[in-house]
């Protein structure tokens, strides 16, 4: 009888899950008063096995002091008040709503109106299916096994191509160990290959000595905040919309982030003009303006710089001694033919601007692009433009995290050398490359006509990157009703849409917008398949919406 029991209490805790707080006291008590309300003559039995068994859930005070944390020495009140203020809505609450979801939808399937979690929420696209390519397998799979390379075996089931290219980097690597810490900045070798990369994307030299290779671009972003800011005096200057990671890093190393509006009317496009007014803003303030970030393509609003405005930027910096902080981890991702990818070094340099001329610190990911290795984590930094002196500060840095991961730097490496025409793996890679990104273009075709025939939903084309960032205009009864529940109205939007379509997006104010629009930032990533029933819930779903709230 217990046994039946508590299994039948644990099925009503799980069907009361959508409604009532997960494992909370007001679950137990509607659990106890369904078991108790039919009359039976094993119900005083039955009641005392369910007391029991909720007991072992929520456990009383007296029993246990889990639940009571005001001992303890860390509150709200003293914690580090960087981090109260540091947000990061890509990870935000209606991800960890979505994730409850879904742990329902697999506890109990067909308790909610969709059968899957669809995350559009973040740029990860080996989570949503997409396969690895088969040439950076092959060698991080040969340099972390070693002992394989001289297997027979090996031959015909490595590409040749990939198995001299692990010869070769094993023997850059002190020790052929890839589980060994490195130099700082990463293993020499694979900075050199990177540096020629670099010199064969641009047309200008590179210095192995300029990179420095990290986990991923984030910790390159942060460390190049801890350099620049020293109080919040010290401002960066970030474009609206932006990607979370800079107010975020802003925040925790007490700066300021001294915002410029990207001109959506014009498809996102950044104006020198609205640089100065906001240069001559921050200054009036009081804030010292170190640094100017630039992210192109652009996340989450997906446009291309033009040359001539790159051109632009980097006299802006020149002339008002600004750090240009170039995201471009996006370089591959560029779907229409009338633009393409300009690195800033490339631009400063042909502009004539050399070493000592202007600060630019370029950013790159193996997260992004074709490659979408996100949990890989590596990436690197080019450094150029600063004194000897202050590059031993920035090495300082880097070394207190001692190396990033050694996987990460292989595959850093592999991405700015891939195969080259004539190598065995080349065809098969040229056919990956171009049948992700021409599938990625598809999907964000696909998604901005949907988005444009939506009642009072406008999208810019999406040119680069992985993501569409529509605004919505909404209703004034459902504004209304999103003040009345004390949040953004977009991030109100968002909430219903997952939790009538298991759809999960980005509230636009998780990335800063003008005052008084509203976006979110949807990802181009689902599979291809996939994409016409995202439309499809997505279209219905704003449909009943707007009948919800219009008038």
């Amino acid at each position: 009888m217990r046994r039946f029991v508590a299994d039948k209490a644990k099925n009503l805790i799980n069907t009361t899950r959508t409604t009532c707080s997960y494992s909370s006291p007001s679950t137990a008590s509607y659990v106890l008063q369904r078991l108790t309300s039919s009359p039976s003559p094993s119900s005083s039995s039955q009641s005392a096995a369910v007391l029991r068994f909720l007991s072992t859930l929520h456990p009383s005070p007296s029993d246990s002091m889990a639940s009571d944390y005001s001992s303890t020495p860390v509150t709200l009140n003293n914690v580090n008040p960087k981090v109260l203020k540091c947000e990061y809505a890509v990870r935000g609450e209606i991800v960890n709503l979505a994730q409850k979801l879904q742990q329902d939808l697999k506890e109990n399937p067909g308790s909610h109106p969709f059968d899957e979690i669809l995350y559009c929420n973040i740029g990860n696209p080996q989570s949503l299916a997409q396969q690895p390519v088969t040439f950076f397998r092959e060698v991080l799979a040969l340099c972390d096994h070693p002992l394989i390379l001289d297997k027979s075996e090996t031959q015909g089931l490595f590409s040749a191509d990939s198995i001299e290219r692990a010869f070769q980097i094993l023997d850059q690597i002190p020790g052929r160990a890839t589980g060994a810490y490195s130099h700082s900045q990463g293993i020499k070798g694979l900075r050199d290959t990177i540096a020629s990369g670099i010199e064969a994307r641009d047309g200008f030299p590179a210095d192995p000595n300029d990179i420095f290779l990290t986990d991923g671009a984030s910790p390159a972003v942060h460390m190049m905040m801890q350099l620049l800011i020293g109080s919040e005096n010290d401002g960066i200057l970030c474009p609206i919309p932006q990607y979370p990671l800079y107010s975020a890093s802003i925040a925790l190393h007490g700066g300021t982030l001294v915002p410029y509006y990207l001109d959506e009317e014009t498809g996102w496009g950044l104006e020198v003009s609205e640089l100065e007014n906001q240069l001559k803003t921050a200054k009036s303030k009081g804030i010292n303006v170190r640094a100017l970030v630039v992210i192109n393509p652009g996340n989450p609003t997906g446009q291309v710089l033009a040359e001539a405005n790159q051109r632009e930027i980097v006299e802006f910096c020149k002339k008002e001694g600004l750090v240009l902080l170039a995201d471009e981890v996006y370089q591959e991702n560029v779907y229409v033919p009338e633009k393409q990818f300009h690195s800033f070094k490339k631009v400063a340099r042909s502009m004539g601007f050399g070493e000592k001329d202007i600060s630019l610190v370029s950013f790159q990911s193996v997260s992004k692009g074709f490659y979408g290795e996100c949990g890989k984590r590596g990436g690197y930094m080019e450094v150029t433009g600063f004194s000897p002196e202050i590059r031993e500060q920035i090495y300082k840095v880097a070394s207190v995290n001692l190396c990033s991961n050694i996987s990460g730097q292989i595959l850093a490496s592999l991405v700015m050398s891939p195969p080259k025409v004539g190598d065995e793996s080349y065809e098969s890679f040229a056919a990956e490359k171009e049948g992700i990104l021409s599938s990625l273009a598809r999907r964000a075709k696909t998604l901005e006509d949907a988005f444009n025939n939506l009642e009072g939903v406008t999208c810019n084309k999406a040119e680069g990157a992985m993501y569409l960032f529509p605004r919505i205009n909404l209703p004034g009864k459902a504004i209304k009703a999103a003040e009345e529940a004390k949040t953004a109205p977009d991030a109100f939007y968002a909430r219903r849409l997952l939790n009538a379509t298991g759809i999960v997006v980005v509230p636009g104010s998780g990335f800063g917008q003008r005052p008084g629009t509203w976006h979110f930032r949807c990802t181009i990533l689902p599979q291809e398949e996939k994409i016409p029933a995202v439309v499809s819930r997505l279209t219905e779903f704003h449909k009943q919406f707007m009948d919800e709230f219009r008038g």
